[in-house]
């Protein structure tokens, strides 16, 4: 007791926000910190769940250089990046800009733009799955077909597969981005736009003068949050190939899909951690240079 009313006010505070800080703390430290700690461990050894893990040293990363199968995965992840980032915020602001602009039914239309964002990935999956399908099955040929083109293979090249699995990924974030975009315009206060009105500047000087740069730290977060989040890209592909391969001929194939092979098909857990710790380095690499870049801008 007396060691309670000893404490002050500020201390007392402080001790109560730890309590309840203790159990997330506790989680993430047993959760999240502690296996990422154990694979750079791992990722130095021969393991394959059944027998004691055996030190290789750098066998497993000598084995990624030379690993014909990670370099397409790790072509197919840039490629996710490269194109999956700049076109979905592209889309996005494009949508959130008019829908801005739109007082009937403003609600209703955000909503619908959100939904796929709620939606399971897996359920989304393999709707797409069916979107593609050969006719008579696949909605995308039927129209194809009644419009007088050619029936496409879509999941079953090794063309249009990366493609054909990115456009669901792309529509499934867009309304996330659309609502942050939303939230970011609302921000930025009318008077900026009424003095470019009577200065006579135009829609689009208003644009590139005004909107764009006051929504800098919403395009950084944006660009952050997606790029990771295409980087990572695993349950669309997993759930629109042929038993989750990332085909054909690993066309469509990420990186995480790659390592989830190795790791729990093949049961080569230390050549898995050597990719994971490629990876995260990578993530980190990508996303410090897009902070670094879009901050000097």
């Amino acid at each position: 007791m007396r060691w309670g009313r000893a404490m002050t006010i500020e201390r007392k505070l402080a001790l109560q926000a730890w309590i309840f800080l203790a159990l997330p703390v506790l989680f993430f430290c047993l959760i999240r910190f502690y296996p990422a700690l154990e694979s750079f461990g791992i990722a130095f050894s021969e393991w394959n769940l059944l027998s004691p893990p055996k030190y290789v040293g750098l066998a497993n990363f000598n084995r990624m250089v030379g690993d014909p199968v990670f370099w397409i995965a790790f072509r197919n992840t840039f490629l996710y990046l490269a194109i999956g980032t700049p076109l979905s915020l592209l889309l996005a602001f494009l949508v959130a800009y008019h829908l801005d602009q739109v007082r009937f039914a403003h609600g209703l239309i955000r909503a619908c733009y959100f939904i796929p964002h709620l939606t399971s990935a897996v359920a989304m999956a393999w709707v797409w799955r069916w979107f593609y399908q050969p006719p008579p099955v696949g909605l995308f040929n039927n129209l194809l077909n009644a419009g007088g083109l050619d029936t496409q293979p879509f999941l079953r090249s090794t063309t249009q597969a990366l493609p054909a699995v990115l456009a669901p990924a792309i529509w499934a974030g867009l309304g996330f981005q659309i609502v942050l975009f939303m939230a970011g315009l609302r921000a930025i206060p009318s008077s900026y736009y009424e003095a470019a009105r009577i200065d006579g500047a135009g829609r689009w000087m208003v644009l590139r003068e005004i909107t764009i740069p006051l929504l800098r730290p919403t395009i950084v977060f944006l660009v952050v949050i997606s790029s990771i989040g295409f980087l990572r890209i695993f349950d669309t592909v997993y759930n629109m190939t042929d038993n989750g391969a990332g085909g054909p001929l690993n066309s469509s194939k990420p990186l995480v899909l790659y390592i989830y092979e190795s790791a729990f098909r093949s049961y080569q857990m230390g050549y898995a951690a050597a990719q994971t710790i490629v990876f995260f380095l990578i993530l980190l690499a990508v996303s410090l240079i897009q902070l670094r870049l879009m901050r000097t801008r």
